[in-house]
């Protein structure tokens, strides 16, 4: 699962294979300890743990990308993205 982009402790990631289901999704490794899927269309936690703080975060991040997210979704081809800043 290639990891799309890193920052504040977060790893951001989308799978490739053909099993993968809507909606489109990503999903999000927190400190190693929590994790979170998030739908790109809506910003809300689909399944997972993530804290509410990071929670935030991610939204945050998905919202400012998802243009290129859905993009990466339909076609497949890999393309990291800038962290949050």
């Amino acid at each position: 699962m290639p990891v799309l982009s890193r920052f504040y402790g977060m790893i951001i990631k989308m799978y490739f294979l053909q099993r993968e289901h809507n909606p489109p999704h990503i999903h999000a490794i927190y400190e190693n300890e929590y994790i979170g899927v998030m739908d790109i269309k809506t910003q809300k936690l689909i399944e997972g743990d993530l804290p509410p703080r990071a929670e935030k975060i991610l939204a945050e991040w998905v919202k400012l990308h998802e243009k290129d997210l859905l993009k990466i979704w339909e076609t497949q081809e890999f393309t990291k993205l800038p962290p949050l800043e």
